[in-house]
This record gives structure tokens, C-alpha cells and sequence, in this order.
């Protein structure tokens, strides 16, 4: 069933490749991912099964235009060719609104054909589906392989005559866009009867419901009168912007005590020098004061030195 958004004007159907293992199911959808425009298709997710090089499933959605006013996108994917991953086929054919059944047209695989067939119209079935009813196409993949039965002998062991046909070699490229082609249209056209017949119902359901209901007494006034409508809020009056405060410089003190006994040695001291570098934290020199003298009168024993730094921090210089 086609999932209608309403809220933006989009409908996605779903396309399902039906088909035994093997047969190329999964070769038609690389080929239409691989010759489809980046813009026009999305990502294709694959899940592999252990004993199948069949995918699990491919995805890939296509726009293709509008239908009654929605916009149309295609999603397509397969199912596991082997018997043992039916539970994986019903849940792949969940809400299908389209199938292509690709048939292996070797003659070895003709009763792989009729079971793939018979196992499309039970899973349908247990779905709430005919398989009789729904939009479906026919692909007789491989014929280009030696060995292989006619046209006539597939429609008759398949049991299906009024299916439209399409001749394939999935590998090359061969009938697969107009498999593509036959089965959107055949999907869309339906979903296009399905738009117009909810719309004509809902419209019948609408005359009947005006039919039968009878003239409506005007309603008594309320002796209550309405709430006035709210008034807009009103913005608040922008207020003035103060200019930040200037900022103050910022003094850091630091003392360094060094202990001098083990130099001194018990002499005295008559002069101290000192050579002050500021480096920054890359050890680039910013400034350097070389040769302070100090005299000491007279002479003294300096077993320790203490240095007071006062560094100004002047945000503004």
C-alpha cells in the first residue's frame, strides 16, 4: 500500500522483485542503480545471506513524477531467492503495490519458476492480497543463454497469460528499463484509480451526510460575550547600552627568596649584582635589565636574598 504524506504532497509505492534464487533479481537492480542519475535515486542498502549471493534486499528510490498531485518516488527492492528465507519474503512483500516476477528462462529452471510463483501467491494471500489483483509483470531473464524455453512454454507452465511480458538479460542491460517502465506504470495507473475512488467516495460520503441531516436551528447567543482577542505582546523599549567600565591595571606581586649560605661561605658581601630577562612562554626574550649594582656600606653577611617583583598587567597599553 502507497504511503501518502500529505503534509508535503508525497506518495512512495513499492515495487518488489519476486522471483527463484538465482534468476536475477538482484542483477536488474544494480543495473538500474548503475545507469540512474545520482539526483534521481538514493542510497541502496544490502543486507547478504549466508548461503544465498542473492541480496537480502535492495533499496532504491526513484522520483517519476507527479501523480493527482502528489509527487511520486519508487522504491524498489527483491527478496532471498531461497525457501528457507520465506518469513524474509513476507516481510519484504509488506505493503508492495507493485510486482515484478523475474522467471529464470533455462529450461532446468522451470520448476523453480512454477514454485517461486506458487510461493508469490500464497505470501500474498496470508497478506490480505490476490495475486490476480495486483498491479504484476512478467520478466523472462537470461535469454541470452543457450538452452532456454520459448515464451510460449514460460506463460504456460506459469499458468498466466494476461500478464504484460518482458524479455531480459539483466547482465547486459537487455529489457531491463522497460521492465522498470511497465511496472510503474501499471503501479501508478492503480494508485491513480485508488486516489479517485477514496476521493469520489469521500465526496458521496459527504452528500449523504448533507442529505440527511435537516435544517440546523440558529444557535442562541451567548449571553456571555467573547473574550477580546488577545492583544499582540508588546516589545519591551530597548534599553541604553552602558559602555563597559575601562579596565584597571592589575599589579601581581611575587617574592623569591634565595639562600645564600651555601656561597657565602661567612664572607662579607660589599656589592650585589643583579641581571633581570623577561621571557615569554615561548622563551622569546621581551626585555632584560643587565648590571644592577647594589653597594653594601658597609660590607654585611648575606646568607639570604629576597627579590620582591611587582609585574603590571595594563589591559590598555
Amino acid at each position: 500500500m502507497a504511503f501518502f504524506n500529505y503534509s508535503t504532497m508525497q506518495m512512495t509505492a513499492k515495487i518488489v522483485y519476486y522471483g527463484p534464487g538465482l534468476c536475477g533479481k538482484t542483477t536488474n537492480l544494480q543495473f538500474i542503480y548503475d545507469h540512474t542519475t545520482n539526483d534521481s535515486r538514493g542510497e541502496m542498502v544490502s543486507l547478504e545471506t549466508q548461503t544465498d549471493r542473492t541480496l537480502f534486499f535492495d533499496l532504491l528510490p526513484m522520483e517519476v513524477g507527479s501523480v493527482a498531485g502528489f509527487k511520486t518516488r519508487i522504491q524498489l527492492y527483491t527478496v532471498p531467492g531461497q525457501v528457507f528465507y520465506n518469513t524474509t519474503r513476507k516481510l519484504v512483500l509488506k505493503g508492495v503495490d507493485g510486482v515484478v516476477f523475474v522467471a529464470d528462462s533455462q529450461r532446468p529452471m522451470l520448476a523453480a519458476n512454477i514454485e517461486a510463483m506458487q510461493n508469490l501467491a500464497e505470501n500474498l494471500e496470508s497478506l490480505g492480497l490476490s495475486i490476480d489483483s495486483i498491479p504484476l509483470v512478467l520478466q523472462f531473464n537470461k535469454r541470452d543463454l543457450p538452452d532456454i524455453a520459448s515464451i510460449e512454454e514460460l506463460r504456460g507452465s506459469l499458468h498466466r497469460s494476461a500478464w504484460p511480458v518482458h524479455e531480459a538479460s539483466a547482465i547486459t542491460g537487455n529489457g531491463v528499463v522497460e521492465t522498470l517502465r511497465g511496472i510503474s506504470r501499471l503501479t501508478l495507473l492503480a494508485l491513480r484509480k485508488q486516489l479517485e475512488s477514496s476521493a469520489a467516495a469521500a465526496e458521496k460520503s459527504a452528500r449523504a451526510a448533507g442529505a440527511s441531516s435537516g435544517p440546523v436551528a440558529a444557535a442562541a447567543p451567548s449571553p456571555i460575550a467573547p473574550a477580546p482577542p488577545l492583544a499582540p505582546p508588546m516589545a519591551a523599549p530597548p534599553q541604553p547600552v552602558e559602555p563597559p567600565a575601562p579596565a584597571k591595571p592589575v599589579t601581581v606581586r611575587r617574592d623569591l627568596r634565595l639562600d645564600l649560605k651555601q656561597a657565602s661561605r661567612d664572607a662579607l658581601a660589599r656589592k650585589v649584582r643583579i641581571a633581570l630577562r623577561l621571557e615569554d612562554s615561548s622563551n622569546r626574550l621581551l626585555a632584560e635589565l643587565d648590571d644592577l649594582e647594589l653597594d653594601l656600606e658597609p660590607p654585611a653577611l648575606v646568607d639570604s636574598l629576597l627579590l620582591r617583583l611587582n609585574v603590571t598587567l595594563d589591559p590598555e597599553n
